[in-house]
């Protein structure tokens, strides 16, 4: 989003813009007679602009892909998750970087600007569903008589909480496409490292 089509803030702003999105930043993408809603329920004006914009579209498609990868690998054969462990998960955070960087203006919109809309916990949402199926993995490893020391699941929030809004940095500061890939390959890498130390690998 070079030059900043839309511009996020908290509570009211110098434009006249409410509960996030500054009236400058949106009166040129909708229509006259839906822009009188900034006089009223901020709320339903960033509904509408979601809609406008196809984030609800984009939403799906980031939260689809994830879940694919998640059940893909929780389905594979016990024995098996081992061997595949990170192929899958690297295939999805490869596949929704490039996603990012090819929709950034409203996925930026999703990240930044959903406060009091359906997708104001998009990115907790995704947080919880990875620890949820981190818990069930490391089950599976003491099922094969791994010895996989017990992690709360406070602590696999935060972790998981920190992985997540890493990636979505790149959208956050308009990285290029080459260096987010980069970044986040790395990050990956970091908190592989991390996860196999406290499994005892």
């Amino acid at each position: 989003m070079n030059g900043g089509a839309v511009h996020c803030y908290t509570g009211k702003n110098s434009a006249g813009g409410f509960g996030g999105i500054s009236g400058q930043g949106i009166s040129g993408s909708l229509p006259a007679a839906d822009c009188k809603e900034r006089r009223g329920d901020h709320r339903g004006l960033l509904r509408l602009f979601f809609q406008q914009g196809g984030v609800v579209r984009h939403a799906a498609a980031l939260m689809g892909r994830f879940m694919e990868a998640q059940t893909t690998f929780a389905e594979l054969p016990e024995k098996e998750q081992s061997e595949h462990m990170g192929l899958e998960s690297g295939r999805c955070v490869d596949w929704m970087v490039d996603y990012i960087c090819a929709h950034r203006e409203p996925v930026k919109l999703l990240l930044c600007c959903a406060e009091g809309t359906s997708y104001e916990h998009f990115v907790h949402n995704m947080v919880e569903v990875e620890v949820e199926y981190t818990q069930r993995y490391m089950e599976v490893l003491r099922r094969l008589g791994r010895d996989i020391p017990v992690l709360d699941k406070s602590l696999c929030h935060i972790i998981a909480s920190g992985m997540f809004n890493g990636i979505f940095e790149i959208v956050v500061h308009d990285m290029p496409r080459d260096q987010a890939m980069r970044d986040v390959d790395q990050l990956r890498a970091f908190y592989t490292a991390g996860w196999s130390k406290l499994m005892g690998e």
